[in-house]
């Protein structure tokens, strides 16, 4: 099975020397495997390594438990962890989303988030065969499309999935070949979940009952759907951009050149719009596309409700698509932080600011970790610095050797939504951003060992990409 794993793993160029890679390490089979595969084949391939392991503040003593599990298995194989903990529950009410869906995107930020501050290429997740095929039949119960039908993609970004050429029986195979434990999660086995609920009976029902290799020819057919979908993508952006033209943050569907595309084109092109607007693809669906595809028959000034607070209308044109607006929650003017003084505490809109100067050697504690609370040499400012939302020329200094990106730039690539990013708020010196807040902090102002004084900035309160923001002990952070 190495041997399997480690020529997928060059089939899809997922490791390379140099590489450092997060591996998400719950306890289970899946993830013990994982990690022990990558940590028989670091030295080869010259990776490192840094677990991280996440605490969803649910399953009371067996979640310490499995947490002691890892930590142990760590230092045995001298290998770094890093254990998280995220109370699960109160987020998912907080933000009126299924636990399921708060667990996943709580580890997503914390993975990232881990791999940002230690500098990780690489984060590997545990996903196999038998996890795909319950994507599938998912995905096609909920009507996602041809993308969904591909299931789950080998690379995606920094993100890898090694497992995904194995399924779980060869996976607990290689566990128990080499004698090796791991953590059960009983409510793997409950029904409380649309996903367990296949994992328990639909996927056993096809293997008994239908085909042994159910699992195996399924992620056959999803190879092959992927390769489909991403010729049908290249086919579509030349489609898209004769058919569309963006104007700020608004997009138009021109009729004409839209209807001579091919049906399927159509579609895709419709979704593509329809995602780049809204600034997410998750939720979207195939009625959604159908609607949207329905309002071209309709008369001039016909509108219609999409998700995400997304609003398409007819024109004489063909269709516009924008974001409906907001009301803004930040002050427009910016605020000067008094540094002449040693501490204060100002208010910007919704949110709360409050910072302090005080001298290295007073604080022994090691840098914070936290996405609203940050560290910053005050040695470097050199003018006044101030809290505001973005403006035309602002910049962020990305590495150690002083790379610049424009503040637009960072936004895109993050895929920040448009209609979103004039309400994040900037600490920022003259047109250099310190902080994108809840997102990402200057390379320029870290503080090093050359540091002597120290400007701290806390913010709480208001709203970032329609959450607001927690607590800053919580370590909660936002979609950036």
């Amino acid at each position: 099975m190495l041997e399997k794993v480690e020529n997928y793993i060059r089939q899809w160029k997922m490791l390379e020397k140099g590489d450092k890679v997060v591996v998400g390490l719950s306890g289970g089979a899946d993830s013990v495997c994982l990690f022990l595969i990558l940590e028989e084949l670091r030295k080869k391939i010259g990776f490192e390594i840094l677990a991280v392991h996440v605490n969803h503040g649910i399953r009371g003593e067996e979640a310490k438990a499995d947490e002691e599990f890892v930590k142990t298995l760590c230092e045995k194989k001298e290998i770094p962890c890093r254990s998280v903990s995220v109370d699960i529950p109160k987020m998912a009410v907080e933000y009126k989303m299924s636990e399921e869906e708060a667990g996943r995107t709580a580890r997503r930020e914390i993975f990232e988030q881990a791999a940002e501050e230690w500098g990780g290429t690489r984060i590997a997740l545990a996903h196999h065969q038998d996890d795909n095929a319950e994507t599938f039949f998912l995905h096609l119960a909920r009507g996602s499309g041809l993308r969904g039908l591909g299931g789950i993609y080998p690379v995606n970004g920094m993100y890898i999935r090694p497992l995904l050429c194995v399924g779980r029986k060869e996976i607990e195979d290689y566990l128990k070949g080499r004698e090796m434990s791991y953590c059960i999660d009983a409510t793997n086995m409950e029904d409380a979940y649309m996903r367990n609920r296949i994992r328990n009976h639909v996927i056993p029902y096809f293997k008994e009952n239908i085909n042994e290799k159910t699992v195996d020819h399924m992620n056959r057919s999803m190879d092959q759907l992927r390769e489909i979908w991403d010729y049908m993508e290249r086919q579509t952006e030349g489609a898209y951009q004769i058919c569309t033209d963006q104007n700020g943050e608004k997009i138009c569907i021109h009729a004409d050149a839209y209807h001579r595309q091919e049906r399927l084109i159509r579609k895709m092109i419709l979704r593509k719009a329809l995602a780049l607007v809204a600034g997410h693809e998750k939720d979207l669906e195939q009625v959604h596309v159908e609607k949207l595809e329905g309002l071209f028959e309709k008369q001039v000034g016909k509108r219609l409700d999409l998700p995400y607070g997304v609003c398409a209308c007819r024109t004489y044109e063909g269709i516009e698509l924008k974001r409906k607006k907001k009301s803004p929650e930040l002050a427009e003017e910016e605020k000067n932080l008094d540094l002449q003084q040693v501490s204060g505490k100002i208010t910007y809109g919704k949110w709360e600011i409050s910072y302090r100067i005080f001298g290295k050697e007073e604080c022994r504690c090691q840098i914070p970790k936290k996405t609203y609370t940050k560290w910053f040499d005050y040695g470097i400012i050199k003018q006044s610095v101030a809290v505001r939302t973005r403006r035309a020329g602002d910049f962020i200094v990305i590495d150690e050797s002083g790379g610049r990106q424009k503040l637009k730039s960072y936004f895109i690539n993050k895929k920040i939504p448009a209609a979103e990013r004039a309400g994040i708020p900037l600490i920022a010196e003259g047109s250099e951003i310190l902080w994108i807040v809840g997102c990402r902090q200057s390379k320029a102002y870290q503080v090093t060992e050359q540091t002597t004084k120290i400007l701290e900035i806390t913010i709480n309160g208001g709203t970032l990409n329609g959450r607001e923001s927690e607590n800053v002990n919580s370590g909660r952070r936002s979609k950036c």
